[in-house]
């Protein structure tokens, strides 16, 4: 798949997202899980172009790992709105294999591109902020 065909999957995608919000019912729980499916369905494709636009390849793979957390949690509302009966998992199905779809090829990604800075950076260690209490423990 092409960058270019990926920008388009990723904008329907989001517009598919817009649509299932809109027909949720006018509830507590679907006002709530249609705010949220909007914002992180629509979030995939506006990412996604961010990353095209990176200005580095460190922000290229920051940039990644966001989108891939905005399709997983997309993947969540659906899951959510299903559970708490807002709406019926007949409805969602298509899109609910579309979010899966897309975690899977964004995780890939992140792996390859980051995998692809190591090798890019022979004998680098991994900086550790000597501020921070979390460390990378190997």
């Amino acid at each position: 798949m092409t960058p270019e065909q990926l920008k388009q999957r990723t904008k329907t995608f989001g517009l598919r997202c817009l649509k299932v919000a809109e027909a949720m019912p006018r509830t507590l729980s679907g006002r709530t899980i249609a705010g949220q499916l909007a914002r992180s369905g629509t979030s995939v494709a506006a990412n996604y172009r961010a990353a095209s636009r990176a200005r580095s390849h460190r922000d290229f793979i920051s940039k990644i790992g966001v989108f891939e957390e905005e399709a997983d949690e997309t993947a969540f509302w659906l899951d959510l709105a299903v559970e708490a009966g807002v709406i019926k998992s007949t409805k969602v199905c298509e899109l609910l294999a579309e979010a899966g779809e897309l975690t899977a090829i964004f995780a890939a990604s992140h792996i390859t591109a980051t995998k692809s800075a190591r090798r890019a950076t022979p004998g680098h260690a991994p900086r550790i902020n000597q501020q921070s209490a979390i460390s990378n423990q190997q």
